[in-house]
């Protein structure tokens, strides 16, 4: 992210409501994985798409908040046994997250019926689900009902910001880093914008 597309999108955005709908988002999610009694973080994507960069930002913003469970487990559809251990979890991880455990959804498209039916068992067993997916994410999925259906919340991305979805990403990673203040979201995104134009990463991704 370059600071021209950061000053841009502060003016794109000014008055829209999105800032605000990130932060909220992004509130969420520290909570989840900041309250007592919580456990992992597990990231998922779809089969056609893997949030690596999110993984990577999470992890960075973990390091740099000194909250350590916002550093997720990224899950895959098919893991290769021969990758690092980091990068072999599959969706089984799903159906054992029970109480504790927060499970992050990114979902530019179609989540899948494989991957609703596991978001599902997760969220029976206790687990907090969000969603950030795209706005015109449907899924056939019978009786279980959409990603919308299953997510205790959800940020809908490509409506009234029309951003790009690994932009909505860096943003969400980067204000769950930060705590929440009295700060405007405006000035929220400016640090952020700061953080992310000019500090290296940390990450193994």
């Amino acid at each position: 992210m370059d600071a021209v597309r950061v000053s841009a999108l502060r003016e794109r955005l000014a008055g829209t409501g999105w800032l605000e709908a990130v932060g909220g988002f992004a509130g969420s999610l520290r909570r989840s994985v900041d309250r007592r009694g919580a456990g992992e973080l597990l990231l998922v994507g779809t089969e056609a798409y893997e949030p690596w960069h999110l993984a990577a930002h999470l992890e960075d913003e973990a390091a740099w908040s000194a909250v350590p469970r916002l550093a997720p487990t990224l899950l895959r559809h098919r893991p290769p046994a021969a990758a690092p251990a980091h990068l072999t979890q599959g969706l089984r991880r799903l159906t054992e997250a029970g109480r504790g455990a927060t499970v992050l959804v990114v979902a530019p498209g179609a989540a899948g019926a494989p991957l609703l039916e596991r978001v599902q068992d997760a969220r029976r067993h206790g687990a907090t689900v969000l969603a950030l997916d795209g706005a015109s994410t449907v899924a056939a999925t019978g009786g279980l009902g959409d990603l919308a259906g299953l997510a205790h919340e959800r940020l809908v991305v490509g409506t009234a910001a029309e951003e790009p979805f690994d932009l909505a990403q860096h943003l969400v990673s980067a204000a769950a880093g930060q705590p929440v203040g009295r700060r405007s979201a405006r000035d929220r995104l400016a640090e952020i914008a700061g953080r992310l134009t000019s500090t290296p990463s940390l990450s193994r991704w």
